[in-house]
């Protein structure tokens, strides 16, 4: 029998297992792009909302020091009726609410329509797209002078137009109308190229198609149109009810809050308490402040709630 012999060639030693680095290595490229973004955002509107939340807890007067007073200016502004912060609180949002329901429909619809005929591209529509939108690239005071030529009582086009003297901005409910036919015609172009934009990815073969069914132009319209541009209608109705709750330059310089703080909006009393006076009342304007930026949010949760997109 045989005995095997072994070989007496050295054997390889075996490799020490190492062990997987299981740290993974931070890529800071986008943090190179988000920084400067984070940094602005913090200085210009984190920080500043959290001072304002604290100042609606104190009584400050923008130069002394600020005392604490909890929840005083809330209650004052709420629940206190022989206050006039009380008074000048509702009347405000009041205005304010009014206003948002009287321009936000016609912010929203009057661009729609307007994007849907030019998307028939009919002759010259560059032009009157261009037209369409130039309102936009104003300023509001610029919007403001515009407007008080056009209601003026005497001189002013409308009310030659119509053959009477209507006193556009010191009358109600003319007031009402004189702000808000200028907020629309200012706030059309904006949202008038989003529509455009969103109906150019609408495919025509839907078109088409119900053209051979039968429709006409309005069934296409809320069967087609709408449907296929909820999206963007959503985002518009949300931006623009958040830009018409800070109103602030129309009623100031067309009407003056008048005639007899009807048309008095909310920021108006903001600004007015905040910085028009001496007294200790910058914690009261910080909690109009507050309030009003809880009622937008609650607002445009509620839109998200009724528009949005469902599977």
């Amino acid at each position: 029998m045989e005995v095997p012999v072994k070989s007496m060639e050295p054997q390889p030693k075996p490799k020490p297992k190492i062990k997987p680095d299981n740290r993974k290595s931070v890529n800071w490229t986008p943090w190179v792009f988000i920084t400067p973004h984070l940094l602005i955002f913090s200085v210009f509107f984190l920080v500043p909302i959290i001072y304002g939340i604290y100042i609606s807890f104190t009584s400050w007067d923008l130069i002394g020091k600020a005392d604490f007073v909890g929840l005083a200016n809330y209650k004052e502004i709420l629940f206190q009726k022989d206050s006039s912060f009380y008074t000048q609180f509702h009347n405000g949002f009041k205005n304010t609410f009014i206003f948002v329901i009287l321009s936000v429909p016609g912010c929203i619809i009057v661009p729609l329509l307007l994007a849907s005929a030019l998307n028939a591209k009919p002759r010259f529509h560059k032009f009157f797209q261009s037209i369409f939108y130039m309102p936009t690239l104003f300023s509001i005071s610029a919007v403001v002078i515009i407007w008080t030529l056009m209601f003026n009582v005497n001189q002013g086009p409308i009310n030659n137009f119509l053959g009477e003297s209507i006193l556009w901005t010191s009358t109600q409910p003319y007031a009402w109308a004189a702000i808000v036919i200028l907020t629309v015609w200012w706030c059309i172009g904006g949202n008038m190229i989003i529509y455009q934009a969103a109906l150019n990815g609408v495919p025509r073969d839907l078109y088409e198609a119900a053209s051979i069914d039968g429709a006409n132009a309005v069934q296409k319209f809320f069967k087609i149109t709408l449907p296929s541009i909820r999206g963007p209608i959503l985002y518009t109705v949300v931006i623009t009810t958040i830009a018409q709750f800070n109103v602030y330059g129309q009623p100031l310089m067309l009407t003056g809050g008048g005639p007899a703080d009807s048309t008095r909006v909310l920021l108006m009393d903001i600004q007015q308490n905040a910085f028009g006076s001496g007294q200790p009342i910058a914690g009261i304007a910080s909690a109009m402040a507050i309030i009003l930026g809880l009622c937008i949010m609650v607002v445009t949760f509620i839109q998200f709630l009724l528009l949005r997109n469902k599977e």
